[in-house]
């Protein structure tokens, strides 16, 4: 019995060969782009504990690339824009409940305060408000030390993480520059809709981008054959899953993925103390 691409003109067997190697190399980029920026996200939820005096330090030694930042009066959120010494180029507003008035006799000091040290080093200081031997980390002692520096500034808004669409890739990767991996992660769903999925239809999918987390990653390793099967070798047929399947993995793939990522996150924290 001979096989599929056995059946072909050597001319159409060597076109075909050319549309499945260009098809895989596709799928390899997009694959390790969207594993480099998962780590990414993984490291910037996992910041080793660090000092003011260590963060000044990084500051002096033009080793700092991000700050997040949270200012507070009293503890309390501040929608006040900072001084112009540190003015980020976009600042996200916290929600309305989260406002305060403006207290003239309390100046408003950086209650939280993160920052990269290179994509995957970030850093945290434990305490809130932050402080040191000279007291509370004022927005005029943050701005002098900011100074010119080309450090990129994000002021920390106050939202619920969504549960049912995958925000990882929009969120730390933009801050680090690096937009191509929302992008990634945009392809291989235009992929995907586009596509005649082997394991599942399109809503099963579509799930388990979403609530699922790691679908894109699924998809390009299992689509529409495995990433590992041979030239000219057909994967065997199975049922496809539907919709409301596609869903219920999806809520166990969503577990899976926190999980993957607090034991990665752990990791990086003994690589990088």
């Amino acid at each position: 019995m001979t096989s599929e691409v056995g059946d072909l003109s050597p001319r159409w067997r060597e076109a075909r060969w050319g549309w499945w190697l260009a098809g895989t190399v596709v799928r390899v980029v997009l694959l390790l782009v969207l594993l480099f920026g998962a780590l990414l996200v993984v490291a910037a939820a996992a910041p080793t504990g660090r000092t003011l005096s260590d963060f000044r330090a990084a500051l002096k030694a033009d080793r700092v690339t991000v700050v997040v930042y949270r200012a507070s009066r009293q503890g309390t959120v501040s929608t006040d824009q900072p001084p112009a010494a540190v003015q980020p180029p976009s600042v996200e507003q916290p929600p309305p409940e989260a406002e305060a008035p403006d207290s003239p006799d309390s100046p408003e000091v950086v209650y939280a305060l993160r920052w990269a040290e290179g994509p995957l080093v970030w850093h945290r200081i434990d305490q809130g408000p932050v402080s040191d031997g000279k007291g509370a980390y004022t927005f005029d002692r943050f701005g002098a030390d900011i100074g010119d520096s080309e450090v990129r500034l994000v002021q920390e808004s106050v939202r619920q993480p969504s549960w049912w669409y995958a925000t990882w890739p929009f969120e730390i990767p933009p801050m680090l520059g690096m937009w191509w991996i929302g992008a990634a992660w945009v392809a291989t769903l235009v992929i995907m809709l586009g596509s005649t999925p082997r394991l599942g239809n399109r809503w099963a999918w579509f799930w388990l981008f979403g609530v699922g987390q790691i679908g894109a990653f699924a998809f390009l390793l299992l689509e529409p054959r495995p990433l590992w099967h041979r030239y000219g070798r057909r994967p065997p047929e199975r049922g496809r899953m539907r919709g409301g399947t596609g869903c219920l993995l999806s809520i166990v793939t969503s577990v899976v993925a926190v999980g993957a990522a607090a034991a990665v996150g752990g990791l990086l924290n003994l690589l990088f103390p």
